[in-house]
């Protein structure tokens, strides 16, 4: 039996200050945590406080099943924390702490040998919002072998973004995942046309020689993009209980999928699987029930 995928998300790890109480979270933690439930080896680069969120984010990785031996601890900043408040539609707003301990994310050597074992590594934009973070997540993408799957998601945050940086990240990549709320901030960004979804997806794959690009659309499904073909899904029916952490579960379906080798039609499925499972759960590191993932997810009623 081949031995499980090495998956790193690399960046922000915080705590969800929601309505209903504190939970664990961050774009690459949460894709880290939801591509260990699909069976991958899974891995969080990330950094946190000496203090007691900082011991706390530990102790809940590794009752988890996840390693904190990448989570680097900072004397000096505290661990991260972003408050929450919920649309009516169950859509998170965010309002993020600064500085705080993943802003100082420090290349070493372990960091080096961990990207060129990886076989995917997913980051965004929110832990590049300082020059020192940005310069480790850039490195740590030089780092890894060149079939390697390397995953840009998007996800703008506030401020914390900009046209060189996000022209960089594309470049370094070999898919990019964005919402479509977010494409018409990239396209004006980066000049990219706007008017039609496939046609901006197709620029982007032309202008950065990227493998695949996706634009999810909440509760309405998503489409992907490649250089020959395209897929559009629907979505999944359900209650949504606050959707924080949808987006990055629907990212670890998309990879689990990609290094599978499946179908545009196949990713798109269990991505949008694993995003609304979430999006119905509480929190965006929910356990699954006894019964397991896939039971889950295998029942859900298509938009």
């Amino acid at each position: 039996m081949a031995a499980p995928p090495t998956i790193v998300g690399i960046g922000e790890i915080l705590w969800d200050l929601l309505p209903s109480g504190r939970q664990l979270g961050g774009a690459p933690a949460n894709f880290a945590y939801c591509s260990h439930l699909l069976g991958s080896r899974a891995v969080v680069v990330s950094r946190v406080g000496e203090d007691q969120l900082g011991g706390e984010a530990r102790k809940l990785l590794l009752r988890k099943g996840i390693s904190d031996r990448f989570l680097q601890a900072d004397a000096a900043l505290p661990t991260g924390t972003v408050h929450v408040s919920l649309n009516p539609d169950g859509q998170p707003q965010f309002g993020f702490t600064q500085p705080v301990a993943w802003d100082s994310l420090e290349w070493n050597d372990e960091l080096g040998k961990l990207a060129w074992s990886a076989d995917a590594v997913c980051f965004g934009t929110l832990a590049q919002r300082s020059s020192q973070t940005q310069a480790t997540i850039l490195e740590f993408i030089r780092a890894t072998r060149a079939d390697a799957l390397r995953v840009f998601d998007v996800n703008l945050r506030q401020q914390f973004y900009s046209a060189g940086m996000i022209a960089d990240s594309m470049m370094a990549e070999s898919i990019v995942k964005l919402s479509s709320e977010e494409v018409p901030r990239v396209a004006a960004l980066l000049n990219l046309p706007v008017s039609d979804m496939y046609l901006f997806c197709s620029e982007v794959i032309r202008r950065f020689r990227l493998r695949l690009v996706c634009i999810t659309r909440g509760q309405n499904g998503s489409i992907l993009v490649d250089a020959v073909s395209t897929d559009e899904h629907p979505g999944f029916r359900v209650q949504a209980k606050d959707a924080v952490g949808a987006g990055d579960a629907f990212t670890a379906g998309l990879v689990h999928e990609f290094l599978r080798g499946s179908s545009l039609a196949a990713m798109n499925d269990t991505a949008n699987r694993m995003g609304a499972w979430v999006a119905s759960c509480e929190g965006a590191m929910p356990q699954p029930p006894k019964a397991g993932l896939a039971a889950a997810i295998a029942h859900l009623e298509r938009t």
